[in-house]
């Protein structure tokens, strides 16, 4: 029986409608837009969360609703800075256990992140290696990207170790961008575009374990960038695991800055992680 990973609804009520995202892998319910009453809103969240026992509640909120959301006990945890075809998202969360709200790493993260930010900012970046190339992919690439992924981790919040998934996704409008030592996929990471706010994250980072020394996602986030901002799409984030001072290091040094932390936000590796979001202004 396949896992259900997530599911995305538009819901249209009297008083309100909403993009939601069940995601029930990661026990959470998420708002990527909305339009109407916050109240009527947080009363039909109310419900959804019982009846699916979800465990914490994600909004994007524009910034103008942002007093509304506190005012119904919910809690900032960060910006999407431009994320509506340039109005920031801000991300209002609610907790509905104390094992979802409580982090065991928060002060370690804390001092990871000051050991990230005393990098030099715009540093130059090693050389591409030889006998390496990059490119971007196409959807004959499915089958090597999920192998990769399958290698790299044991759990990810979305199946893609699964070729079918990856090829949707390239279908669909995700660009993956991917680097070849002798023929394989030793490196990926991905742009998942929104066309209607123009904005893109970049995600699925993943680098096979004996090729990690060379630098390989500086470049491949440098490629995806030039391909978003050919495409006129300038507000890019990323959602990095907080106890990963690598992919911290990468965004910081990319010039991107950071804009909070979403605590136990979903499932990496053999638990919940917290992860710290980090946006760059392509046009600038």
């Amino acid at each position: 029986m396949q896992t259900t990973y997530y599911e995305n609804h538009k819901v249209q009520q009297p008083h309100f409608t909403a993009d939601t995202c069940f995601d029930y892998y990661n026990e959470r319910l998420r708002i990527d837009d909305y339009r109407g009453s916050v109240n009527h809103l947080v009363i039909w969240l109310e419900e959804e969360v019982i009846k699916n026992n979800f465990n914490k509640v994600i909004v994007k909120s524009r910034y103008e609703d942002t007093a509304l959301w506190i005012q119904q006990g919910y809690i900032y945890e960060g910006e999407f800075t431009k994320y509506f075809n340039g109005a920031p998202a801000i991300a209002m969360c609610k907790y509905i256990t104390n094992e979802r709200r409580n982090s065991q790493y928060w002060l370690d993260e804390d001092n990871l992140l000051k050991g990230v930010m005393k990098l030099p900012q715009g540093a130059s970046q090693s050389p591409f290696p030889e006998k390496y190339s990059l490119r971007m992919a196409d959807v004959q690439d499915a089958k090597s990207l999920a192998e990769l992924y399958g290698e790299v981790f044991e759990v990810y919040p979305t199946p893609m170790d699964n070729p079918e998934y990856v090829l949707k996704m390239i279908q669909s409008g995700t660009l993956f961008c991917v680097v070849e030592h002798e023929k394989k996929i030793v490196s990926a990471a991905s742009a998942d575009v929104n066309s209607t706010y123009h904005n893109a994250e970049i995600t699925d980072c993943a680098t096979l374990p004996n090729h990690r020394k060379f630098g390989l996602m500086k470049h491949l986030v440098d490629q995806l960038e030039k391909e978003l901002f050919n495409r006129s799409i300038y507000c890019s984030y990323s959602i990095a695991r907080a106890l990963s001072f690598g992919m911290n290091a990468v965004f910081y040094q990319k010039g991107y800055v950071y804009k909070g932390r979403l605590a136990n936000n979903c499932k990496i590796f053999n638990k919940y992680e917290d992860m710290n979001i980090w946006v760059k202004d392509l046009s600038s």
